[in-house]
């Protein structure tokens, strides 16, 4: 019975582990700072109270949750030679991956449902995305992540693990686990494209439907009104191609690319959670002067605690 298994990581060559181990390790920093950057700055600034920033909170508290259930461990790994996981440890991260994956999936459904309601139907914006439905949108999201991530793990905690034991990854993905079973996974394959494969591309072609829709109504709009939207808009979709090009590709493609597959799961994992809070900030005003605010606010907060303590040592 196979107790853990083996990564084969990204490359066999140390001079190359070096580099990659230095870039994933900038990455997941900035992946840190940028996404809690972002959930810090909607949680303290008022003026960002509301529908669309409080999603975008939680899709960057969730990018920083994907992104930490696997680049930590991969940037452990460059610096032994047998990179290995538990059994246990393994189905955690399948868990974990496809229970953040699903939640970021409903997120970004509904942030374009949020978009759609305030340029297509902006007299009922303030009805319709009330703090009860952002907080029950949320709360779906997580729910949904949770059933999907508890579907997934279903095909893998009873299979017979009785030989191979080598991950051609540098984490746990249920696609290349179940390669590794003892039995025929053809049907298991079929299931996982049924299962995570439909939900992805339905999702996207939903997205981008919606998405057609809203920037047919931008254009009718005069120009002057339609910039602003059309800059967040802009955002939202390029988030959207960046999170479900490689998950299509992984998920849905009948005829994997084992090199292709690693440098999506890279993609997916390290660098869209970082690109996302770029892609906010920089094209978002409101964003960047609520980020001036807090770094003024803290920069007087420090010099009041600094003029306190000169004052009691006086």
């Amino acid at each position: 019975m196979v107790t853990e298994f083996i990564f084969l990581g990204l490359s066999n060559s140390q001079e190359f582990q070096i580099f990659l181990l230095v870039f994933f390790f900038i990455f997941y920093v900035g992946i840190v700072f940028g996404n809690l950057l972002i959930v810090i700055t909607v949680a303290s600034d008022s003026h960002l109270h509301s529908p669309m920033y409080f999603l975008l909170a939680n899709l960057s508290l969730i990018d920083l949750c994907l992104s930490s259930v696997t680049a930590p461990k991969m940037i452990a790994d460059f610096f032994s030679k047998r990179k290995v996981i538990s059994f246990k440890g393994c189905l955690a991260q399948i868990f974990l991956v496809h229970f953040f994956g699903g939640s970021e999936l409903v997120i970004l459904i509904a942030m374009a449902f949020d978009r759609y309601v305030a340029i297509c139907k902006p007299l009922r914006y303030s009805t319709v995305m009330c703090d009860h439905v952002c907080f029950g949108i949320v709360t779906a999201a997580w729910g949904t992540g949770f059933l999907h991530s508890v579907s997934q793990l279903a095909f893998a905690v009873n299979l017979p693990f009785c030989g191979p034991n080598e991950v051609d990854s540098f984490y746990c993905d249920l696609p290349r686990v179940i390669k590794l079973a003892c039995i025929d996974t053809y049907r298991l394959d079929v299931m996982v494209i049924a299962n995570s494969g439909v939900l992805t591309v339905c999702s996207f072609v939903f997205l981008i439907i919606s998405y057609a829709i809203i920037l047919v109504t931008i254009q009718q709009r005069p120009s002057d009104k339609s910039s602003k939207a059309l800059s967040t808009l802009t955002a939202h979709i390029t988030v959207v191609l960046l999170f479900f090009g490689p998950c299509i590709f992984i998920y849905a493609w009948p005829f994997p690319i084992k090199s292709l597959d690693k440098s999506l799961a890279v993609f997916y994992s390290v660098v869209t959670p970082l690109l996302n809070p770029i892609i906010y900030t920089l094209r978002n005003k409101d964003m960047k002067t609520a980020m001036r605010r807090l770094s003024k606010w803290n920069l007087l907060k420090y010099l009041v605690k600094l003029m306190k303590i000169l004052l009691s040592i006086s």
